[in-house]
């Protein structure tokens, strides 16, 4: 089970280096206002939100992340969120985030559930418990 400590490094590359992070149905944040207006529309909706902080230099979360990208297209009645830990760092630290990636699980705006570590089976597994699905193993 991976996971990286967030030591706030960041990087200045170019502005594509969250290309393999987002993808399907994950929505990319990068303000606090992006944050507040997405919860404000999954509350809209009654929609839960899984929220995947990661960082673009982290292995364990470039790992994870084409898996989370899939999850989003399996499960559109759920918001799949990614926030950069280096563009939000107070943000992060307001969260308590130690380590990448994190997975918060959100209901109302808030916090039910959390995740540490690029872990794919318990990943799988909060969210079928959300969907009330089985999780499905490829053999």
């Amino acid at each position: 089970m991976g996971n990286c400590m967030h030591k706030g490094y960041h990087s200045d590359d170019d502005s594509n280096h969250h290309v393999d992070f987002v993808s399907g149905n994950v929505q990319l944040i990068t303000t606090k206002e992006s944050w507040d207006q997405h919860l404000e529309q999954a509350n809209r909706d009654s929609k839960i939100v899984v929220a995947n902080f990661s960082a673009t230099w982290c292995g364990p979360c470039k790992m994870i992340a084409p898996y989370f990208c899939n999850l989003s297209e399996k499960h559109s009645s759920i918001m799949f969120l990614l926030v950069d830990v280096d563009e939000m760092t107070d943000f992060s630290a307001s969260l308590d985030i130690k380590a990448t990636p994190t997975f918060f699980f959100l209901k109302n705006g808030k916090e039910f559930d959390k995740l540490v570590g690029a872990n794919k089976p318990e990943l799988e597994k909060r969210i079928a418990a959300i969907t009330g699905g089985v999780p499905h193993h490829r053999q």
